[in-house]
């Protein structure tokens, strides 16, 4: 969709409600930015849904070796604003 976008701490959590909801218990408004995706209540699958989406609304192709490792939000608006490659990686 668009290139040079970033990609904010909203929008990512706008978007991990949107494809798999959000825990009970668990706000998302807070401070999340290293907080581990499991400990946040999302699962590989819903990671998956949630990467689906970053690609559809931005066109970013995230591959599955680097998404691995983007395990905190802090991680994933890295790789995803990075174009798809984690900083410092490689």
């Amino acid at each position: 969709m668009s290139t040079g976008t970033t990609v904010t701490l909203a929008d990512l959590t706008r978007m991990l409600r949107e494809s798999a909801g959000e825990e009970e218990g668990v706000d998302l408004d807070g401070d999340v930015l290293d907080i581990s995706f499991d400990d946040l209540g999302y699962d590989s699958l819903a990671m998956l849904e949630v990467i689906g989406q970053v690609q559809r609304e931005y066109g970013v192709r995230l591959p599955d070796e680097t998404v691995a490792d983007a395990d905190t939000p802090r991680a994933l608006l890295a790789l995803i604003n990075a174009g798809g490659d984690l900083p410092g990686a490689g």
